[in-house]
């Protein structure tokens, strides 16, 4: 029997499980089908649940690759939905149609020998380049092409699989203060895409056991631009604001990733912040990485020591302008082979608009 679940690369913690024991647990769903999107946030709550009530594991789960941005409530009735539409499958193939096997890669080792002066060309290639600054009733608009995850693992062969989606289109429309915006990702959202900020659903939980969507205010244009332009006291805000299941440092260094991809950084606190990113021990140069639209060029890089995955924010070699991050498994965890590609991003435009869901204009990209 084979488990497949969206964006997940660690096994459940229950193998011993097969369908027709669930058939017995579980009664017959009366829900209808749910949205991918929907699907998704439910599978990643239940097998939250299922590691929480089970014994620890002797490796730590690998966490979930990208933030949702969407919170639902979850009712018993939901969880069995789950079940139902296909969290557990038969078969050797994809988690789910259209995904295709991950890219390998040659694991180029990093250094620290250029960080400085790297990061010193990077940081004033950012305090020279023109920001245009929202105002009230506008819009930050970030058009890029992204691609996450998903794993599989026949229990009764041992074979593991690593996929990824096939790039795809993903916009964002945020405001200045972060509580408005709209997120369109074709595939991977509900049609015609779903509100961000206060205006998402459930983004603030009744209970613990919700999903919560994204904070509104963290990480809006608003927020940087009232912090310190000083390197230190910038990295000390940033690691003031991160949480999750991996080491400080590395909730830092994807901290900085997440502004940088989808948010519109004033010239100063981007060069701070670059310049922040060059203190966060284990922070190294690679001197060849691709974002995903194929543009190459060097990148700024840290390789987290609890699951063996680098991440990579990847800078044009000559203008410096950040091009978008790349994620390489560089020792092996959870059956993902060394050089596997676990994520592309690329950014294509970013702008501000006056509106959401309005695109800018030809040539007036941030």
């Amino acid at each position: 029997m084979t488990r497949k679940f969206w964006k997940r690369t660690e096994p459940l913690d229950h193998p011993e499980l097969d369908h027709a024991e669930l058939a017995r647990l579980l009664p017959a769903p009366s829900a209808p089908r749910m949205t991918p999107d929907r699907q998704l946030l439910f599978e990643e709550h239940l097998l939250n649940e299922i590691r929480t009530s089970a014994p620890e594991a002797k490796t730590p789960a690998r966490p979930v690759r990208r933030a949702l941005l969407i919170g639902v409530p979850v009712t018993a009735a939901a969880l069995t939905a789950v079940f139902a539409v296909g969290a557990l499958t038969q078969g050797g193939g994809p988690a789910r149609p259209g995904l295709v096997e991950a890219s390998v890669v040659k694991v180029e080792a990093g250094s620290t020998v250029q960080l400085v002066s790297t990061v010193q060309r990077i940081a004033d290639a950012a305090t020279q380049r023109p920001t245009p600054e929202p105002k009230p009733g506008q819009y930050i608009y970030i058009n890029s092409k992204v691609s996450f995850m998903s794993a599989s693992h026949n229990f009764d062969t041992g074979e593991k699989k690593t996929w990824v989606q096939p790039l795809h289109q993903r916009e964002v429309w945020k405001s200045p203060d972060g509580r408005k915006g709209w997120l369109d990702e074709p595939g991977y959202q509900d049609e015609g895409g779903v509100p961000l900020g206060d205006d998402a659903p459930h983004s603030k939980p009744v209970n613990g056991k919700d999903i919560p969507g994204e904070a509104p205010v963290h990480l809006s244009y608003d927020w940087l631009k009232a912090q310190p332009t000083n390197p230190d006291a910038l990295l000390k805000s940033i690691y003031a604001k991160g949480s999750g299941p991996r080491d400080r440092d590395q909730r830092a260094f994807q901290e900085i990733r997440a502004i940088i991809g989808e948010q519109l950084v004033p010239a100063r606190t981007a060069a701070a912040l670059y310049r922040a990113a060059a203190k966060i021990p284990g922070v190294v140069v690679v001197q060849n990485s691709q974002d995903a639209a194929g543009r190459t060029g060097l990148a700024l890089a840290r390789l987290d020591p609890q699951y063996g995955e680098r991440l990579e924010l990847v800078f044009d070699r000559t203008t410096f302008t950040y091009l978008g991050s790349r994620s390489v498994q560089v020792k092996e965890f959870g059956g993902v082979k060394p050089g596997t590609v676990t994520e592309l991003t690329a950014i294509l435009d970013r702008a501000v608009v006056d509106a959401q869901k309005i695109r800018p204009a030809k040539g007036a990209a941030a």
